[in-house]
């Protein structure tokens, strides 16, 4: 038994956000010969930007999430049979502030989800910091978490994602500075210490210097992009492998889903005013609590 994922990662430059035809066509392009059903995977602030490899300022490029936009990248991915992940957005919400925004989409043409960005990159980034994990269903397929460039430095945000049930967590970039090579080393990381597959997609020049990469549950490194340009990784992954690892452990060896059980005591964690529970160390797959937070 096995549950096959066919990945493409686009490495990409940015674009302005009003040029969905563009984005539509190179979709199309980098999706064309490949196998249905795929998830497709776009930068962050792929459709953010006000000149070549420019961020444009937020209230820029910022509409409601339920905007146009919306409606013609819902039908794209309905159009080409996609799962689509088009990068960040900046997302004006119904409060009046703005957000860095990632969304999902369905190849039935349906947005299933939408993830605010935990952790701009203060002081650099305005953006309002998102309030919750996002964990999306893909029926019939598996899990994903999402997370957006600077996230991934913060473990807590991997380990609760792993913990709501994530299996793929699929880390948008727009890195243009010289830490992408600690981003790696952090996403690498990330995926050993949660046994899950972990992809990161970071822009190619000028927006971002490459690097994308995609790293299964044991933190070996699949596919990379060697260098900034324009490219696209392809990959199918099995999902059941986030299973296998758990159950076998790293290397044959390390089950840290297996490492507090009920009846151990708890470990306070004065850091988050909360604690390790032994009853509830289980990640969320293997509970009928799929994609709940937990409790506060």
């Amino acid at each position: 038994m096995s549950r096959p994922l066919p990945l493409i990662l686009a490495q990409a430059p940015g674009r302005p956000a009003d040029d969905l035809a563009g984005f539509a066509a190179d979709v199309e392009r980098r999706v064309k010969l490949r196998a249905p059903g795929a998830l497709v995977v776009y930068p962050e602030l792929h459709l953010g930007e006000s000149g070549p490899g420019v961020v444009a300022a937020p209230e820029e490029a910022t509409e409601p999430l339920d905007g146009k936009r919306d409606a013609v990248l819902a039908e794209l991915a309905g159009d080409l049979d996609i799962w689509l992940v088009p990068g960040s957005l900046y997302e004006r919400g119904t409060d009046g502030r703005v957000y860095n925004t990632t969304p999902v989409y369905s190849p039935r043409g349906e947005r299933l989800a939408a993830y605010r960005k935990i952790c701009p990159w203060r002081p650099y980034e305005t953006t309002t910091p998102g309030s919750r994990f996002e964990v999306v269903e893909l029926p019939g397929v598996g899990r994903i978490g999402l997370s957006i460039c600077y996230d991934s430095w913060f473990p807590e945000i991997s380990r609760h994602l792993a913990w709501m049930g994530a299996e793929l967590m699929v880390n948008v970039v727009r890195t243009s500075t010289s830490d992408r090579a600690q981003e790696i080393v952090l996403n690498r990381a990330n995926a050993i210490a949660n046994q899950v597959f972990v992809a990161s997609v970071n822009s190619a020049a000028p927006s971002g210097v490459g690097r994308s990469l995609l790293i299964d549950p044991q933190g070996t490194l699949r596919t990379e992009t060697v260098d900034d340009g324009d490219s696209t990784l392809t990959d199918v992954i099995d999902l059941d492998e986030v299973s296998n690892v758990r159950r076998y452990g790293t290397a044959g060896l390390n089950r840290i889903w297996e490492q507090f059980r009920p009846g151990d005591p708890a470990l306070e964690l004065p850091l988050y005013g909360g604690r390790i529970d032994p009853a509830t160390w289980n990640p969320a797959h293997a509970t009928a609590h799929a994609t709940e937070e937990p409790p506060r």
